[in-house]
């Protein structure tokens, strides 16, 4: 009777463990692209700051009126930060789901040592 339960813990454990390697890369990448999109948001916000400090008759570097460029980079901004939360709750509901894995495997471990 050992036999098929040892069978079945090591089938779970193989399962955690690919499961495991497979969130990690995904926290990985995640955790990159929220990097990345907080480097484009500062930007945004930097390049915003700069262009509302010009005097509005300057029209040397930009092509189209300042509102329209504020708003766009304002946009970029929002379109960033909503990337960000929904990347973070992606991030939390894997790393939960591992965790929920990882205590299914212990419950099947301490019922293998009551029997």
């Amino acid at each position: 009777m050992a036999a098929p339960v040892d069978l079945e813990l090591k089938k779970a454990f193989s399962e955690l463990q690919a499961k495991v390697m497979d969130t990690q890369q995904k926290v990985k990448l995640a955790d990159l692209q929220i990097e990345q999109l907080t480097k484009t948001k500062k930007h945004a916000h930097l390049t915003d700051t700069e262009v509302m400090m010009l005097v509005d008759e300057t029209r040397m570097f930009i092509l189209q009126p300042k509102g329209v460029i504020h708003n766009q980079l304002l946009e970029k901004q929002r379109i960033a930060e909503e990337k960000i939360k929904e990347l973070e709750q992606k991030k939390s509901y894997l790393e939960r789901s591992v965790k929920e894995a990882e205590d299914n495997i212990r419950e099947m471990l301490m019922a293998r040592r009551a029997q």
